[in-house]
């Protein structure tokens, strides 16, 4: 009998190879099937109309297809509502799902309402859709452009990457979430110690995290110039997704001797709270090394921290105390379903009657678009994914970068603190 040679594979590389029927490796170019594809309104006016100068008159399934009122939402001038008609008249047109203002934002809509199960292929029209890989999809930001070419024909082409493995190994300490561990593997490798790769994510910590905490994790894959995040689909995964989908998961694993191109390890139990400090989402240290920074702003909420656990944490810090009089925090829920949690859990009131603000569903502060943008020389603290220079409106404020706690915490004292000390 004559035994095949059969290479083992990563997560990235079975599900490339099960999406283009090709025995697919590192390197490879493959034209592989999508199972769904999303845009959002910073995008999708360019995708639209590159669609139509393709001259294309439908898109191949509008069921594999979501377009999300999130960036500017609801719309700061007369430019912007230009666009979201635009938008809006093209999902009536095509009978492609929209979601429009005050829903929340496409990273939150999109697992929460089960467009995406494990060993799906998604692309996206924003860098951030590496988030899904947390539930095992390989997610991926691609241009307007693309998303036009896919909406058309259902498929795309795609460059096997190579994977990185990360580990995290130990347990969490007390205070530590999972906006530490990804700020600390940023800061460790670099804004493009990862560029077109994918990661492929594990360890002790992880595995005692909430899915909404690896939400996070995967959501700043991008940060390090990853192509994708992805994790390997627990029993936790599996029970959520059941929770929100009623499409058929088909979930990959590594294979025990994947090849991987480098392996990177993180002590979690040696870890203090990271922050990013401006203006590059690597330039990361301990909070140490930054309390009594004065903050002007605090901001919760985005794809990446603004899910139901996230505010939890904050209002059991916040709990009973009030925001400092110097400051301002402003909470900017990811999904209306959210928002409705919240009130019904007493969160959304608690954080409220500590002094914060909140507004629309959806990416609020974080683009700088209208909602939130600080003052000359005022020092930010937030929970979003990027604060690169002007990323929140302002070329002249200063962004840092925490978890949820480490924002509530800077809110009572009005600099930057160290939650461990109110937990």
């Amino acid at each position: 009998m004559i035994k095949l040679n059969i290479m083992a594979k990563t997560i990235a590389e079975k599900i490339l190879s099960a999406h283009s029927g090709k025995d697919a490796h590192a390197g490879d170019i493959v034209v592989a099937d999508l199972d769904f594809m999303i845009g959002q309104d910073g995008t999708s006016g360019v995708a639209i109309d590159s669609f139509r100068k393709m001259q294309a008159k439908k898109v191949a399934d509008p069921n594999k297809i979501a377009i999300i009122i999130d960036h500017s939402s609801p719309s700061p001038n007369e430019g912007v509502s230009a666009i979201h008609k635009k938008i809006r008249e093209f999902c009536l047109e095509q009978g492609v799902k929209l979601y429009d203002i005050g829903c929340g934002v496409c990273h939150q809509i999109t697992p929460e309402q089960g467009h995406v199960v494990p060993g799906d292929l998604v692309i996206g029209a924003d860098s951030h859709t590496c988030t899904y890989g947390a539930i095992n999809v390989f997610s991926t930001g691609i241009g307007s452009t693309d998303l036009a070419a896919g909406m058309i024909s259902g498929k795309l082409w795609f460059k096997v990457p190579e994977t990185m493995k990360v580990v995290y190994k130990g347990s969490l300490p007390k205070g530590i979430y999972s906006k530490d561990l990804v700020l600390k593997l940023i800061g460790d490798i670099g804004a493009d110690g990862a560029t077109y790769l994918a990661l492929e994510i594990y360890g002790e910590a992880l595995s005692a995290m909430s899915v909404d905490a690896r939400f996070t994790i995967s959501n700043m894959a991008i940060e390090c110039g990853a192509k994708v995040g992805l994790m390997e689909p627990d029993e936790k995964v599996m029970n959520w997704v059941k929770e929100h989908s009623r499409r058929q998961a088909n979930p990959q694993t590594a294979d025990i001797d994947a090849k991987y191109l480098k392996t990177v390890e993180i002590d979690v139990p040696k870890l203090e709270p990271q922050i990013a400090k401006p203006h590059a989402v690597d330039n990361v240290c301990g909070v140490s090394e930054l309390k009594g920074t004065p903050i002007h702003q605090g901001l919760i909420g985005t794809c990446t921290n603004g899910r139901l656990e996230d505010f939890r944490i904050a209002a059991q810090i916040l709990k009973g105390k009030k925001i400092n009089n110097n400051c301002r925090l402003i909470l900017a829920p990811s999904s209306k379903q959210l928002l409705l949690d919240m009130i019904k859990e007493e969160i959304y009131q608690s954080l409220l009657e500590s002094g914060a603000i909140a507004v629309t569903p959806g990416c609020g502060p974080c683009v700088g678009t209208h909602n939130g943008v600080p003052s000359d020389g005022e020092n930010v603290i937030s929970t979003a994914n990027r604060n690169f220079l002007g990323r929140m409106g302002n070329r002249n404020s200063f962004i840092y970068l925490g978890s949820p706690a480490t924002v509530a915490a800077s809110m009572i004292e009005g600099q930057i603190a160290d939650p461990r000390e109110y937990l």
